[in-house]
């Protein structure tokens, strides 16, 4: 005999509950789970409490009394006995069919939001558990009573119905707006998604669960985040911070992306924003701000890596694993004299392929490609194409090293302009 029931909760929202003198309890309209349970040998939350409806009233009772049968395809519940409970005794969890059903979900290992159309949960001797969600059609089916003759119609045409399960331990509800969570707790499992796909979630959710999702991200994740967003995203979330987290996010961003966000705020707001950041950050922002739109300098990253010529490749070995750059800091090192002025570049791949004694001179070129702060940003896709380089240094009237141009950002100003021009 199976020491397991499976079943769902569409099956069993609507059941009259028989106690074990057969007579009726009250009928189903709700489970609760605790996503917080002293079971350590699983993820999946245990069902703690049961919401019955009875005499025209809503009770809750602990689910320690209660148990799903299965006969055939047969669903019953029965109690042996009622332990009522009010909200305030109930540990931290959720309503599962007010909370979880019909509500987006974020897909963890598809990494995208879809709708929960049913909840799949076993009963075991230590206890009910949820351990999956239905977003397929079968699903959709079960819930409208009308799975078993669709089936029957699949298989006369040699088809079976498609599902379409996720386990507990890949969903992440996003819409914990109405219950009392802890949303740095709730949000854990976003965490672990790339910035890009987290930003697409974002995007596609409602205004207030977009917002709750970007509040409980820690800084470095949604300074990440951030920059993947569409501009009108990036200023909803910006300003649903405080000035001191929206502040402290936009330090853990390049200044350029920074100054994109920035230019797009109130004129008030953005103000607050440049005196409560980081005055060293705040001053490279400012300085963007001054340049003219699609102008080099508007969209240049102050972000780079400066070396002397007489450094050996050692040196500059020794200088990149104490500094850990970031990846586009790496797309080309730039040679300055005493007075900051561009005087050559050298790539990371003449630095792997040299000896550590060898000298920046020997390798670097002179007199390099680079572009001036004022140039129109027309110009420059057309360079890049041409000499095949991932960033190109920028100057000023003076030859001062001012910054660099990245190809990635060469590519959104030109998107930008084309999606203003239509």
């Amino acid at each position: 005999m199976s020491s397991f029931t499976t079943f769902y909760l569409s099956r069993i929202v609507g059941k009259t509950v028989i106690d074990s003198n057969g007579n009726k309890v009250g009928v189903v309209t709700d489970l609760f789970i605790d996503t917080d349970n002293d079971i350590n040998t699983t993820e999946k939350p245990l069902v703690s409490a049961i919401k019955l409806k009875k005499e025209g009233s809503l009770k809750i009772y602990s689910f320690d009394g209660f148990k799903v049968n299965k006969n055939k395809s047969r669903i019953s519940v029965t109690c042996q006995n009622l332990d009522e409970l009010t909200e305030a005794q109930l540990n931290e969890g959720v309503f599962l069919s007010s909370t979880i059903l019909d509500k987006q979900i974020v897909d963890l290992n598809g990494r995208k939001l879809v709708r929960v159309n049913d909840i799949r949960l076993v009963q075991f001797p230590v206890g009910t558990l949820v351990v999956a969600v239905d977003i397929g059609v079968e699903g959709l089916l079960r819930r409208i009573g009308i799975v078993k003759p669709v089936k029957k119609i699949f298989e006369l045409v040699g088809r079976s119905l498609p599902a379409k399960f996720i386990h507990w331990e890949d969903v992440e509800a996003v819409d914990f707006s109405n219950l009392n969570l802890k949303l740095t707790k709730s949000y854990t499992k976003l965490q672990t998604l790339h910035p890009s796909d987290l930003a697409d979630i974002i995007e596609e959710l409602g205004k207030e669960s977009s917002k709750d999702v970007f509040m409980s991200l820690d800084e470095e994740k949604a300074a990440d985040v951030l920059e993947e967003l569409e501009p009108d995203a990036q200023v909803l979330m910006i300003e649903s911070l405080t000035i001191e987290k929206a502040a402290d996010v936009l330090e853990k961003m390049p200044a350029d992306e920074a100054a994109f966000i920035i230019d797009e705020l109130e004129d008030d707001k953005a103000e607050k924003l440049l005196k409560e950041m980081e005055m060293h950050t705040s001053r490279e922002v400012r300085e963007l701000l001054e340049y003219p739109e699609h102008t080099v300098g508007s969209i240049m990253s102050m972000e780079f890596l400066t070396f002397h010529k007489e450094l050996s490749i050692g040196d500059v070995m020794a200088s990149l694993r104490e500094k850990k750059p970031e990846m586009e800091e790496l797309y080309n090192l730039f040679v300055t004299d005493e007075n900051e002025k561009l005087i050559a570049t050298f790539s990371i791949r003449d630095v792997l392929l040299s000896l550590p004694d060898v000298k920046i001179k020997d390798i670097m070129t002179a007199s390099p490609i680079s572009l001036h702060d004022y140039q129109k940003m027309d110009e420059v896709a057309e360079m890049i194409s041409k000499y095949n380089m991932l960033a190109i240094p920028v100057v000023d009237n003076t030859n001062i090293l001012q910054g660099m141009v990245v190809v990635d950002d060469v590519v959104d100003d030109l998107i930008d302009k084309r999606r203003t021009n239509k």
